[in-house]
């Protein structure tokens, strides 16, 4: 039984985490203010075969996310009395404005697939006790129906949900107890675009951005990984701090989503 989309902002409870008043407001071509996540939305259960599933959207950007459950395990982690999780990650053919070949065709992932993928993965690792999952596999899968940036954010925010439902089905056949999943996890992209700190960039702004930055934090606001490049000039200290006060407000809101959509 699914839930019906529901929009992270304005809805989502207040959250705690401050922005500088250095951030000041910026004419987007989203018209958001600069604090301003996309429409945000969750539904679970859209796959009838997954052990979980859920289609997340950041505003145009959709991505379908399932987690299977696989009785394998790594062959060098046999022996050691506990599971993984990895993650694969894909974009169909026309989730972008032109058509891009399918990498099965040519033979192999790009280099940003291989490394997308790893990020999930890692990603989800950093919530899960591995040992607590036993000798088993979780492969997460995210695949990109529609892209207008922040595809890797979104795919990260999701795949929690995807596994959350997964361990709720292992949960309800005793084949694991509670303490699987120890937070959440979410994620989401900062810039300077125009030279504004801004939060949750979409395609128009991160094509044009001064710099850009993925942010991969827990519910309890533990750091899991950054990603930050310059696009035009360096950016300051005090910069960085201003993305990184956007992205804890932006984390928050999405983990507070998260919630509500498994309640």
């Amino acid at each position: 039984m699914g839930l019906k989309p529901v929009a992270a902002s304005p809805r989502v409870p207040a959250v705690s985490a401050s922005v500088p008043e250095s951030i000041k407001p910026t004419m987007r071509p989203s018209k958001r203010k600069a604090d301003e996540l996309r429409r945000v939305s969750i539904e679970r259960r859209v796959s009838m075969h997954a052990e979980g599933s859920c289609l997340i959207k950041f505003g145009n950007t959709h991505v379908l996310c399932t987690a299977s459950l696989e009785e394998r395990i790594p062959p060098w982690l046999k022996g050691q009395g506990k599971g993984w999780v990895t993650a694969e990650y894909s974009m169909l053919p026309r989730a972008t404005s032109q058509r891009t070949r399918r990498e099965v065709t040519q033979g192999h992932a790009s280099g940003r697939t291989q490394e997308i993928q790893r990020l999930i993965g890692r990603a989800l690792r950093a919530v899960v006790d591995l040992k607590a999952l036993g000798e088993r596999q979780i492969s997460i899968d995210c695949d990109v129906l529609q892209a207008d940036g922040g595809t890797r954010t979104a795919s990260i925010t999701g795949a929690w949900v995807a596994l959350y439902d997964c361990i709720g089905w292992m949960k309800a056949r005793d084949m694991v107890r509670d303490n699987v999943l120890r937070d959440n996890i979410a994620a989401v992209s900062c810039g300077l675009y125009g030279g504004h700190a801004v939060l949750d960039l979409d395609y128009a702004e991160d094509s044009e951005a001064d710099a850009d930055a993925n942010f991969v934090m827990t519910g309890s606001g533990g750091i899991v990984e950054i990603q930050g490049t310059a696009e035009t000039v360096p950016f300051s200290e005090a910069q960085y701090n201003e993305l990184m006060a956007l992205a804890k407000k932006g984390i928050s809101e999405l983990v507070s989503l998260q919630k509500l959509t498994v309640s």
